[in-house]
């Protein structure tokens, strides 16, 4: 009979026994596992010197739980973007978030680009002869006088002017007293980076392909076709099925708003697409394109039919009533997007950008990969060359914004802030926001004002009369909880307010569709300028010359009346410009204007609405609008302008002190 541990009691051995979760670090797991021995291993083992061989095995089994507990606090703490330290988890997490890493930031800059072309008589006086201005296309090159690439963002067309896309013209060549040529010139916003094209061929479609660029810093993705020549489009995720896209705005792509094209010579159209791809950011460098999981050619109704068809027979003949259906069918669908086969993808993307694209004033000097687009048709073959020759570009501002890209911690703390934010207009903000983020191309927005849309609703109001209640009816006016009313204005070729074109607020329409909830409405309207006259008085100092006190007044004035500074619905605070007249040096006193001033007021705003002298004009009672020094804006949303300051500001000495 086998001899029995001493240790071994059949009324102990189902004992639980205790263990301490608290202690993590080895010496809580040695001192521990030595307490555990001591309690219910008493017998078996009780020598706990450290020369003993069985402490080696209790600091060996320490070790190891203080390694692994290391490797799991560690691993968590890795899988949390604010205390992951790792660059490549960092990286991952953030674009779990939907915030792509900058790898580098190109530099920008707005460039003076010019051609020249012939004159042309009409009449008694000479013009320029548009008929031999091009189109620059976007994606031409040009280089400054270090080596940096700078690429040309939008198509510069050199036949249309506008207040959003100006052209200045003047004559650059005569013979005798007669011009021969003119030179144009417009601004061209230019992207550092060079470019580099490549294709990749793939087979049979495999669910969530990538591809991998060879260049490191991408910054780009200029253009992705395919080989039957459709295009492919970048998107934050492959579940967006939308995107932009920019067309002319002529009679054939939209016959309503074409008459605003030269003031809106492009529109902004949102098409849907099953041909995309995302774009991920590797913590090396390099840049993936990830595409969608789409490997059927069927509709989408013959993958997950749709309910409502499901025994109606569809399209092909079949009923699909008796068929069972894979859940994962859906990874089939054109959901996420497609998935490449049997193409061969041309890639064209820019890559590059660091501090060092910083280019200095007039230092963008160089051609380097230009294209025009030009009908040269009865057109003289020399003067289409000469005019290609004669293409010039010079920055006369610095190109900046240059830098090496986001360290991790940038990352993280961009990463969290776009998530905040979640890509969405939700409140006022982030609606005034989308805004003025509007591509300039599409419209030029100056001022925007927000307010709650009220609806009507009739109500009944009980009355008595008579001892007696007695119904009248009448209406009040309620928010509206789901819809905007969103007032804008713009600036013209002289940087004075304007109302918008509808084509204008159409592009503005399409660009917050991909922002608003779904349950937002927005009333896209023009707010209402009101041009205004402002006059004061002054006492001077003596020892001051008057003239010289006054236009410093004056100049005080345009500048508290700068248009860049007020905005809807702002109301004019008259304390506030007497303070700032009375700080001019040489002013003693603001005194009240004596001339049509019956409430006394330390400055006079007066109305101008005359339209035969290019005011707005909108009437508005100034001065049932003011109380205690202050005139309130209309109820309709408005805003205060000075239109012209060299003639609507006035201001008058009565005398010194």
């Amino acid at each position: 009979m086998p001899s029995q541990n001493p240790d071994y009691n059949t009324s102990t051995k189902a004992i639980k026994k205790e263990v301490n979760y608290l202690g993590r670090e080895f010496s809580s797991i040695r001192n521990n596992l030595i307490e555990f021995a001591k309690s219910y291993f008493p017998k078996t083992y009780n020598d706990f010197n450290e020369s003993d061989p069985g402490m080696m095995f209790i600091e060996m089994a320490a070790y190891v739980g203080d390694l692994l507990n290391f490797y799991v606090d560690n691993q968590y703490r890795e899988t949390l973007l604010h205390s992951a330290e790792e660059k490549k988890n960092i990286f991952k997490i953030a674009q779990s978030y939907g915030y792509k890493p900058k790898l580098s930031t190109p530099a920008t800059a707005i460039c003076d680009l010019s051609v020249e072309v012939p004159a042309i008589q009409v009449g008694d006086t000479f013009q320029a002869n548009l008929d031999y201005a091009p189109v620059v296309d976007a994606d031409s090159t040009f280089q400054s006088t270090n080596g940096t690439i700078f690429r040309l963002l939008d198509d510069i067309n050199f036949k249309a002017s506008s207040s959003l896309d100006m052209m200045d013209i003047e004559i650059s060549q005569t013979s005798g007293t007669e011009p021969t040529h003119f030179r144009l010139t417009k601004k061209a916003q230019v992207k550092s980076g060079k470019k580099e094209t490549q294709s990749f061929t793939f087979g049979n479609s495999v669910k969530f392909d990538k591809i991998i660029l060879n260049n490191n810093n991408v910054i780009d993705i200029v253009s992705c076709t395919d080989t039957g020549g459709d295009k492919w489009y970048e998107v934050p995720f492959l579940a967006q099925d939308t995107v932009f896209k920019s067309v002319e705005n002529t009679t054939l792509n939209s016959p309503d708003l074409s008459q605003y094209s030269k003031e809106s010579p492009f529109l902004l159209q949102l098409v849907k697409t099953s041909k995309r791809f995302t774009k991920y950011i590797r913590s090396d460098g390099k840049t993936e394109l990830r595409f969608g999981a789409g490997i059927s050619n069927n509709a989408d109704e013959e993958i997950i039919p749709n309910p409502d068809n499901v025994g109606s027979s569809l399209g092909t003949g079949l009923s699909k009533l008796d068929e069972s259906f894979d859940p994962s069918n859906f990874l089939k669908t054109q959901t996420y997007g497609l998935a490449p086969s049997n193409t061969t993808l041309t890639i064209t993307y820019t890559y590059g950008g660091d501090i060092k694209d910083n280019a200095a004033t007039n230092t963008i000097t160089e051609l380097d990969e230009v294209n025009f687009t030009i009908d040269d048709s009865g057109l003289v073959a020399q003067s289409v060359t000469d005019m290609k020759a004669s293409l010039s570009v010079t920055n006369p501002t610095p190109a900046t914004g240059g830098s090496s890209g986001e360290t991790a911690e940038d990352v993280r703390q961009n990463a969290l802030a776009y998530f905040n934010s979640q890509n969405r207009a939700v409140t006022k903000e982030d609606y005034i926001i989308r805004t003025y983020s509007l591509p300039q191309k599409y419209g030029n927005i100056a001022k925007t004002y927000i307010v709650q849309d009220e609806q009507l609703e009739s109500f009944t109001n009980l009355i008595m009369r008579d001892g007696k209640i007695v119904q009248n009816k009448g209406t009040s006016t309620i928010p509206n909880p789901l819809a905007l009313n969103m007032y804008l204005l713009g600036y013209d070729a002289n940087g004075k307010l304007v109302t918008l074109n509808r084509a204008v607020k159409e592009n503005l329409k399409t660009y917050l569709s991909q922002y608003r909830l779904m349950t937002d409405a927005i009333n896209i309207k023009n707010a209402y300028i009101v041009n205004i006259g402002v006059r004061f008085s002054i006492i001077t100092q003596r020892g001051y010359n008057k003239n010289e006190v006054l236009l410093k007044c004056v100049d005080e004035m345009k500048k508290h009346f700068d248009i860049k500074k007020w905005q809807i619905g702002q109301p004019i605070i008259l304390s506030d410009i007497a303070y700032k007249l009375s700080l001019v040096s040489g002013v003693a006193s603001v005194v009240p204007p004596v001339d049509d001033n019956p409430q006394k007021q330390m400055v006079v705003i007066e109305n101008k609405f005359q339209t035969s002298s290019g005011y707005s004009g909108h009437v508005y009672d100034i001065q049932s609008a003011t109380k205690d020094g202050v005139v309130y804006p209309s109820l309709d949303p408005c805003i205060f302008e000075v239109k012209y300051p060299n003639i609507d500001i006035q201001g008058r000495v009565i005398g010194d002190i």
